[in-house]
């Protein structure tokens, strides 16, 4: 039999993800799955865009320009410009879905072997399209007791080599709802400025704010406008992760001639997706505030369930709608199995996403476990009662 490649053996699977067929098992044996694991909005998508896709007229669904529609780019251009992010429409080249536009960036800025530091715990995707790319992520953990703050800048300066290419942040954070200051984007900046390196932000929670601290774009960082890769996706302002329109947005031309190639060699962005983000974009502002003031009632509610729990800690997020909570279980991985394959409470039980699918280092996060909170409060409260019962009920608990 022939052999696969070393890439499809280093590529991860999905901490999110791969306990799938697991949930699924235990919801054909009649076990209610509370599913707090993965970034799934249950507000229902704005009635804008729902109508639109269902008001479609067209005789064919042709392709798209590769960079997506000039009238969708235009609009994007006047939602930036409410965040103070000043663009063209040329500037904004349209994606399937935010995933696309990071392994588009990754095999545009960097050759194999190259490297790029990432603050830990990060998306697991990331590792993923770094993979993709051949690039290595260098890794720097924030930990817990700081709130998953950003490290001293000065271990990021430790680990610059000649192989290293750019850093790559995400904020608000997924999975902590860590929001970067302003002093810490502005120690960012001048470390880009100070080695040229390019600086990746994906931004797609910057809705989701729950504190009186600004939202610092990279686009607001001056003197590094060339070296600023900004990912963005309408999957959760919208609740529409399903019809995969993401943006890659840089001032930089001579990557975004690169990155268009990228784009030529897929063909277009989806069609049908790029319809509905742009009516979506005409959603009244009473939209997003009821997005917003659901989100911050769970985070609260969330928080203040979670820490009730013996031996249970999680910071308070500051953005998105995910914390890293710690437990006091011996291996996050097997305790979040052993929920979905041996664990009821009332015919209930609730699937989470091990924190150790976000470390790169093993080992890490082994104690920890990513919370969506994309249910609604009362929903939220019985999920973390059913959690509760797990703890104490798991054959793993430590003394914590």
């Amino acid at each position: 039999m022939p052999k696969i490649s070393e890439r499809a053996v280093l590529m991860p699977s999905s901490p999110i993800r791969r306990l799938a067929p697991l949930a699924e098992q235990a919801k054909k044996r009649g076990t209610k799955v509370y599913h707090l694991n993965i970034g799934q909005p249950d507000i229902e998508s704005p009635v804008e865009g729902l109508n639109a896709l269902r008001q479609i007229d067209r005789k064919i669904l042709e392709y798209s320009p590769s960079d997506g529609f000039a009238s969708l780019r235009e609009k994007l251009v006047g939602y930036y410009d409410q965040y103070q992010i000043k663009l063209s429409a040329d500037d904004i080249i349209i994606t399937a879905g935010g995933s696309e536009a990071v392994l588009f960036a990754f095999m545009s800025c960097l050759n194999p072997g190259d490297e790029i530091i990432v603050p830990e715990p990060a998306y697991a995707n990331y590792m993923a399209f770094a993979i993709s790319a051949g690039a290595v992520i260098r890794p720097i953990t924030s930990t817990i007791e700081d709130g998953f703050a950003l490290p001293a800048i000065e271990r990021f300066e430790e680990l610059i080599n000649e192989r290293t290419r750019g850093i790559l942040i995400c904020n608000p954070n997924n999975p902590t709802g860590y929001l970067y200051t302003r002093k810490e984007m502005n120690r960012i900046r001048d470390l880009v400025k100070k080695y040229d390196l390019f600086l990746f932000s994906d931004e797609v929670y910057r809705e989701f704010i729950y504190t009186g601290s600004p939202y610092i774009s990279a686009c607001h960082l001056e003197g590094i406008e060339q070296n600023v890769v900004l990912i963005d996706s309408v999957s959760k302002r919208y609740s529409e992760c399903g019809i995969r329109i993401g943006a890659l947005i840089t001032k930089n031309k001579v990557l975004r001639d690169a990155v268009m190639k990228f784009c030529q060699a897929r063909l277009s962005p989806p069609l049908l997706g790029q319809i509905v983000a742009e009516a979506s974009l005409d959603s009244p502002r009473s939209y997003a505030i009821h997005t917003y003031e659901e989100y911050i009632e769970r985070r609260n509610c969330l928080i203040d369930e979670l820490n009730k729990i013996p031996g249970v800690y999680s910071p308070i997020p500051m953005g998105a709608f995910y914390t890293v909570a710690r437990l006091p279980i011996d291996d996050s991985d097997r305790f979040c199995e052993w929920c979905l394959k041996e664990f009821e409470w009332e015919g209930a039980t609730v699937m989470l996403a091990p924190a150790s699918g976000f470390y790169s280092e093993p080992n890490l996060g082994n104690d920890e476990v990513r919370i969506a909170y994309v249910l609604g409060k009362e929903e939220l409260k019985k999920a973390i009662r059913v959690l509760a019962k797990a703890i104490e009920a798991y054959p793993g608990r430590t003394t914590k």
